[in-house]
């Protein structure tokens, strides 16, 4: 785009048409009512459905107290990258709980997802290899391996097979990347069968958990304790510390040389400053949290299941998915924005999900649940949600 005023105005009014033009709404107040998480927006008291705050752990007093404490110890800030003099007791003490909880040797902490997604990449494949990624990945793992240099491509989503038959086409396939739970889909990869492709093909197998961690498996360790896989079968193993944990932040796994040799070559960790110490510190106590009450899990599951069940009850088509993400598609960006916002006139937030995040045609409702729903809430959107939806027909989209 040239540097015209009229041609940023024209890409604006063009984004505006097409129901593609993002807004921001200013939080007022956060609370944990009986019913579940409510906010305070534009003078209005919504419950939130959409929120990545799985177990509700994001304003459980013992973050903040751990926060508070850190913060008289260390301060607010960190003032240095981690290899100057940026690293604190509570960012060692964070990265050997991580790495006992993953079952790991070693975990690497970075200052959120996409950074530590872009530092592993290009630590781990170069300009004349071939990174392989399944079409629905993240798109801070799409743009590590654009920003390594490598080649990039893209299998169907979720298809093993294919992902199989391009390891066996390209020979200098360095490294395979997926979602544990995909972002927008709430599905899960096949990790078993890719673990198995990699390890035939002598490939790296990075794991994006950000979704699945806290929530999956019996103890939180998410996809890979669900499939029972382990360190050998995924070599790199990359959380994040801002959704079910409730914090910020984020970390990548594996055996001792792997991570030092990350620490070592990541750009995203070593020219970034580190993470405050009272963050650190709040997703110590989350993580103990999560381990402690598994409760949290247990209700969250069957929030899961209880809003399942309703939407088939009351012929609501969501995609099939076994996680805390409960997509509902609705075709048309305009539709996708209508029914979210009669939503949101009912006291609902759910965010309307648009491309490029998804593909042309796939718009839709991304419904998130959260231990602290309670079932009159869940079976209170269900209802807005079938009011909405016969409100706003799929014949009414624009085109």
């Amino acid at each position: 785009m040239r540097r015209r005023p009229e041609a940023v105005a024209a890409a604006l009014a063009a984004n505006a048409a097409a129901g593609l033009q993002r807004q921001r709404r200013t939080v007022r107040a956060w609370t944990d009512a009986a019913d579940g998480p409510r906010v305070s927006v534009d003078g209005r008291t919504l419950l939130n459905f959409c929120s990545n705050d799985y177990l509700g752990l994001a304003r459980h007093p013992a973050l903040a107290q751990a926060q508070q404490r850190a913060a008289a110890e260390f301060g607010s800030g960190s003032g240095a990258a981690h290899l100057i003099t940026g690293h604190c007791s509570e960012h060692a003490a964070l990265e050997e709980e991580l790495a006992a909880f993953t079952g790991r040797q070693r975990a690497l902490l970075f200052s959120a997802g996409y950074m530590a997604n872009l530092g592993v990449i290009a630590a781990f494949a170069a300009r004349g290899e071939v990174v392989l990624q399944d079409r629905f990945n993240h798109a801070s793992l799409l743009d590590g391996a654009r920003l390594s240099g490598a080649r990039l491509i893209r299998y169907r989503h979720a298809g093993a097979a294919d992902a199989a038959a391009q390891l066996s086409q390209h020979s200098n396939a360095a490294l395979l990347a997926t979602d544990g739970v995909f972002s927008m889909d709430g599905d899960v990869a096949p990790l078993a069968a890719l673990a198995a492709a990699c390890r035939q093909h002598d490939a790296w197998l990075l794991v994006d958990d950000a979704h699945g961690l806290g929530v999956l498996g019996a103890n939180g360790g998410g996809v890979l304790e669900q499939a029972r896989l382990d360190a050998d079968a995924v070599p790199l193993l990359m959380g994040t510390l801002g959704k079910a944990f409730g914090s910020f932040g984020a970390f990548v796994a594996g055996d001792s040389d792997v991570v030092e040799l990350l620490l070592q070559r990541a750009r995203t960790y070593i020219y970034t400053t580190a993470l405050p110490a009272p963050v650190a510190a709040a997703s110590r106590a989350a993580l103990r949290l999560s381990r402690e009450e598994s409760w949290r899990r247990e209700r969250l599951h069957a929030a899961i299941a209880r809003f399942r069940a309703g939407a088939q009850a009351l012929d609501i088509e969501l995609s099939p998915s076994p996680s805390a993400i409960q997509p509902l598609p609705l075709g048309t960006a305009q539709r996708a924005v209508a029914v979210g916002e009669k939503l949101y006139q009912h006291g609902f937030w759910v965010s309307a999900i648009r491309p490029p995040t998804v593909p042309e045609g796939t718009a839709r409702l991304r419904i998130t649940l959260s231990a602290t729903h309670s079932d009159a809430a869940i079976d209170a959107l269900l209802e807005a949600l079938h009011r909405a939806l016969r409100a706003i027909p799929a014949q009414r989209e624009a085109s």
